[in-house]
């Protein structure tokens, strides 16, 4: 747990993901567009990937990936992230950061 604390709090976005989850890949896309440029973290390759990733289900992530920080606060998976972005709150957030300048 706390090395999952350590990675999340390094940077302003953290994603959480696994090359073989597709939800990964939409959610990774929808912040690559935006121009922001998230630390990526992809459990299915990483060494230890398996102990963040029930780290993870510890924070009560589920499922465990994509899981998302903004500003070291857990924003949650694919779903939080997708209404964040349609109800306009996901820009705003990203700006509060510092990872979007529009």
């Amino acid at each position: 747990m706390e090395k999952l604390q350590k990675m999340i709090s390094e940077k302003s976005i953290v994603i959480f993901s696994k090359n073989s989850c597709c939800m990964s890949h939409i959610i990774k896309t929808l912040f690559l567009d935006f121009g922001v440029n998230p630390t990526i973290y992809e459990l299915d390759e990483i060494t230890r990937g398996k102990e963040i990733e029930q780290a993870l289900a510890q924070l009560g992530c589920s499922p465990t990936v994509p899981v998302v920080f903004i500003g070291g606060q857990l924003v949650g998976g694919a779903n939080q992230v997708m209404s964040l972005h349609l109800n306009r709150s996901f820009v705003p957030m990203l700006k509060r950061v510092g990872a979007l300048w529009l």
